[in-house]
């Protein structure tokens, strides 16, 4: 079990370890699955505002959500009970940036904590939103992805139709493109490396990042207009 979830044991219930799961030890598959949106927001100077997250998970992760932190047993989560399923997100993915990835012509984007993370719970599926921005102004010029992706392996967010990738206020100079890698593809492109990598830090190669769906924005390095 990862710190997090020897953390959740002692003061709190098993309602924790099962959202902990969210960042759970990686194993050979997934375990949790979430169909994802996410909307990039551009500023009117043509610089990154900010991502805009939705992730709707799985009725078997939601009902055991549900029932761990359903404190009444009224099989209904209540507003105060949300509000404890988003801290316990909120703090659990801190560790990992929220699973999101950002990056401008490869180069890694530090992006900020977001303020809360929002939890709904309808149609026995738990959703959560949230929103986070560049750590300091981003221009869209060269080359930038964005995508979500846990590198623990332990739970798959996608976006299940490329229109689930969208961005907002994009200038006319810059083109998107979803970019699907395909698994074999990327391993064999990455077969070295990720053979140094492994060797140096068998746990600190983020496998999974290859493999994740994103959206690429292509915009002209100088002049960008809106």
């Amino acid at each position: 079990m990862n710190r997090f979830v020897r953390s959740a044991l002692a003061p709190a219930s098993y309602a924790l370890v099962a959202t902990a799961c969210l960042n759970a030890p990686a194993l050979a598959h997934p375990h949790i699955f979430a169909e994802a949106s996410l909307e990039v927001v551009v500023a009117a100077d043509a610089t990154l505002e900010s991502l805009r997250h939705v992730w709707r998970f799985d009725d078997l992760f939601s009902s055991t959500v549900l029932l761990e932190f359903d404190a009444n047993s009224d099989l209904v989560l209540s507003h105060e009970e949300l509000e404890a399923v988003a801290s316990v997100i909120h703090e659990s993915l801190g560790e990992f940036d929220y699973f999101q990835f950002v990056s401008a012509d490869g180069k890694s984007v530090e992006m900020r904590t977001p303020d809360r993370i929002v939890a709904l719970f309808d149609d026995h599926q738990l959703t959560i939103l949230f929103e986070s921005g560049p750590a300091s102004p981003l221009p869209l010029q060269g080359k930038l992805e964005f995508g979500v992706y846990d590198p623990t392996f332990y739970t798959a967010i996608d976006f299940y139709q490329d229109e689930n990738l969208t961005v907002s206020n994009l200038p006319e100079t810059c083109t998107t493109q979803v970019v699907r890698p395909d698994p074999d593809e990327a391993i064999a492109m990455n077969q070295q490396s990720l053979t140094d990598a492994f060797f140096n830090d068998p746990m600190g190669v983020d496998y999974s990042k290859l493999f994740a769906t994103r959206l690429e924005l292509n915009c002209p390095t100088k002049g960008v207009k809106s």
